[in-house]
């Protein structure tokens, strides 16, 4: 009995003429109306804004941060489980004996720039450096922040949010786009991942559902990246400038300013959308190549005049304490301790002054003596006994305050990051194998981050624990501390002439974050074309500047309002992941059976 073919007969309504030509009008006025009513919101109401979506992130975190941590172990390990089996490891992502598309180098350096570019230029020296003074182990009280046996759990925390998981979510959107549309000649949109589950129901209101939750993830994503590498992109300028204007000069050190931020965030943007309008082929390809070539330099100047060597042990002794871990760290959730189960693990004395005791106790970003400091009337005359009881018992909420403000962060920001980023994989992979796509996407940048982390962030921890530094990298902000930690390796015209190619690379690893997500976004919109009309690529490039600029606004110029936001918009499509997941299985499965029911007929002798 024959297999039944798979349903390829995806029929994205388009306006056939008028401004909206060749698009869906639901996906793009709906997308359109939702991020309207956003800016208009943030920028009538800011304080408003900030403060409910505030609120909502932690009620939504407080019900499914578990769900958040474990899905994202499921989407590595069902990878794992796709690369290594042999029937569905070597498909090629295209039609037989079609090559590749862009060469390797092209191919990497697009990668690369378009997932972690601005991530990895922001947090080189400030991920390292945060995680060594606060991560689980030191939450729970088996180290001292900012010590020398701090150091290894800190780095297992570094490689967990930038290594394997943060790929493994990029990786199941772009190979689920790309599988149906180099093997099915699908369009390349969010919507074809979900036809193995859901036939021709893609082609109604739940397909455009699907999209436009793909359209939102992707600006919600895109902003975050953008609104803190422009934070860092001022920090850069005013390096190399000193000009106060653009930075906040009233608190310990200083930070970019309301103004500054507005400034950069129109440069960088009038930037990309030039880009954008250029087209992959041209502007994306070649800003990702002189993104790949500065990097190289950056890494070679702290390889020379940084702690290479402390780097290196560090690198090989936490790539396998990560390895050890990662199971566990794939799938350990912590949950919410509520103000009742704190007050039941307390000792008899404390009971009373649970209320007094339980936001100090389980606040994760603060320590012991903070806490016994903070207290005030009949709680701060505990003895030293009952405090540290109560301390303790409050350790299960400090642990889930740190991961949902912390590891699930990240998991949100690359899940909303995942429609731009596996969308633009997709784009960029025709030819290549499943295994190649899941390897070359997911091992080898790992691996790269994994070197980068501890190369410039292991010289800024080397110069603290040496004194060398005496807290000044500590104490900067975080977009600022690449930027000090230069300063104190090297000094002079060296140091200005770095510090202004530091700079160009943020302000290009911008403009291909940027442009590259304006380019997905009209491909979402247009039914998967790749090929966009340039008028919607300027619109979208103006909708997008105006949804970080007005949450920008909303968070008094922090980035509190926009990672709320992202985070509240990454739940949606997480579920729509969870779907693409299921639904590849079921397609590599069942196509498997096609190839060996074609492979019986062939074999039959002829009559």
């Amino acid at each position: 009995m024959s297999i039944k073919p798979p349903f390829t007969d995806l029929e994205i309504k388009k306006s056939p003429a008028g401004f909206y030509e060749g698009y869906s009008l639901p996906i793009a006025l709906i997308s359109k109306g939702i991020m309207v009513a956003v800016v208009l919101w943030a920028l009538v109401w800011p304080l408003n804004a900030n403060e409910v979506l505030g609120s909502a992130k932690w009620a939504l975190l407080n019900g499914f941060n578990t769900f958040y941590i474990i899905i994202v172990g499921v989407f590595f390990f069902f990878l794992a489980a796709v690369a290594i089996i042999p029937s569905t490891g070597k498909r090629i992502m295209g039609r037989p004996g079609e090559g590749k598309e862009f060469s390797d180098f092209s191919w990497f350096s697009m990668m690369f720039g378009a997932g972690l570019g601005v991530g990895l230029m922001v947090f080189a020296t400030a991920e390292p450096l945060g995680l060594w003074g606060s991560n689980p182990v030191i939450v729970a009280g088996g180290v001292e922040p900012n010590s020398e046996e701090a150091l290894k759990s800190g780095y297992r925390y570094v490689f967990a949010h930038y290594g394997f998981h943060a790929w493994a979510i990029y990786v199941v959107t772009g190979l689920s786009l790309a599988y149906y549309a180099y093997t099915r000649d699908m369009p390349l949109t969010i919507r074809s991942a979900l036809t193995p589950l859901f036939g021709s129901a893609m082609n109604g209101v739940l397909g455009h559902i699907v999209d436009v939750l793909g359209v939102i993830a992707t600006i919600l994503g895109v902003s975050v990246t953008i609104g803190y590498g422009v934070s860092q992109f001022i920090d850069g300028l005013y390096a190399i400038t000193g000009m106060e204007w653009m930075m906040n000069m009233t608190g310990d050190a200083p930070a970019p300013g309301k103004v500054g931020l507005i400034a950069g965030l129109i440069v960088i943007m009038g930037l990309s959308i030039l880009s954008a309008v250029s087209g992959v082929g041209r502007g994306v390809k070649y800003l990702s190549n002189l993104n790949l070539v500065l990097s190289i330099i950056l890494l070679a100047t702290f390889i020379i005049f940084g702690s290479f060597l402390f780097a290196m042990s560090t690198y090989v002794s936490a790539l396998i304490d990560y390895l050890i871990h990662f199971f566990s760290l794939s799938f350990a959730a912590y949950g919410p301790v509520s103000e009742g189960e704190f007050a039941a693990a307390l000792p008899q004395a404390a009971m009373p002054l649970a209320s007094d005791l339980y936001s100090g106790a389980t606040n994760a970003w603060g320590d012991f003596e903070g806490f016994r400091s903070g207290l005030e009337g009949a709680a701060a005359q505990l003895d030293e006994a009952t405090l540290i009881a109560a301390y303790e018992a409050g350790t299960g909420g400090r642990l889930f305050n740190w991961q949902a403000g912390w590891t699930t962060f990240y998991w949100a920001w690359w899940i909303a990051f995942s429609p731009f980023v596996g969308l633009f994989l997709a784009r960029i992979s025709r030819g290549r194998s499943v295994r190649e796509f899941i390897l070359g996407c997911v091992i080898a940048p790992a691996m790269v981050c994994f070197a980068w982390m501890t190369i410039l962030g292991g010289t800024a921890i080397d110069l603290e624990m040496t004194g060398g530094a005496d807290g000044t990298i500590i104490g900067a902000s975080n977009t600022a501390k690449l930027f000090v930690t230069l300063a104190q390796m090297i000094d002079g015209t060296l140091l200005s002439a770095l510090t202004v190619m530091c700079v160009v690379l943020i302000m290009t690893f911008l403009v291909t974050s940027a442009d590259s997500g304006i380019l997905v976004m009209n491909t979402i919109m247009s039914g998967g074309e790749q090929e966009t009309g340039v008028k919607h690529r300027i619109i979208w490039g103006v909708i997008l500047t105006a949804a970080i600029g007005t949450l920008l606004l909303a968070g008094g110029g922090g980035l509190d309002a926009l990672a709320n936001a992202m985070i509240i918009g990454a739940l949606p499509f997480t579920l729509v992941m969870a779907l693409m997941m299921i639904a590849l299985a079921k397609a590599l499965y069942r196509d498997g059976l096609r190839d060996k029911f074609d492979s019986a007929e062939a074999s039959q002798p002829a009559e």
